[in-house]
């Protein structure tokens, strides 16, 4: 697959969430994360795609640097974090697509989630399940698949 276009909502290191508005074509400040957590990468969405919620698809824009809401990022595919996200006692499938910037230099070698340090896909795993935790949703991660199978699932979803 080629390079994606994602667009950054939350930047790395953000003690707060922003979501995007297509009716006003902005962003707005959606809430504040528990003391003491921040976004552990620039978080934002795949456009023109459709996940179970409704909503566009989930990314997380591995790399070296923060980028600011709306920033719009060349990106390649390295894989997708499967997950259950279970809420007034609905569950639905919100996959979680990780990318690397295509002018990324220190993740340049990375092509699939087992190429990241393993305490890092820990973390990004905890990460997920806490800031779920916190808006009252059970967060269950079932697998990480590496780039050719998240590709499968992103063309079914485009």
């Amino acid at each position: 697959m080629s390079l994606i276009r994602v667009i950054i909502e939350t930047p790395r290191n953000s003690p707060v969430k922003y979501t995007y508005d297509p009716a006003s074509g902005g962003f707005i400040l959606k809430k504040r994360l528990p003391a003491g957590m921040v976004f552990p990468f620039d978080f934002g969405f795949i456009p023109h795609s459709k996940g179970e919620d409704g909503d566009p698809l989930d990314a997380l824009v591995i790399s070296e640097f923060e980028t600011f809401p709306g920033c719009r990022i060349d990106c390649r595919l390295i894989g997708v974090l499967q997950a259950e996200q279970t809420e007034a006692r609905k569950t639905i499938r919100n996959d979680r697509y990780f990318f690397i910037p295509e002018s990324s230099l220190l993740y340049q070698p990375v092509k699939k989630p087992g190429d990241l340090p393993a305490q890092l896909r820990k973390e990004l795993l905890l990460f997920f399940v806490a800031y779920n935790k916190a808006e009252g949703k059970r967060f269950k991660p079932l697998k990480l698949l590496p780039a050719e199978k998240a590709t499968v699932l992103l063309k079914k979803q485009l």
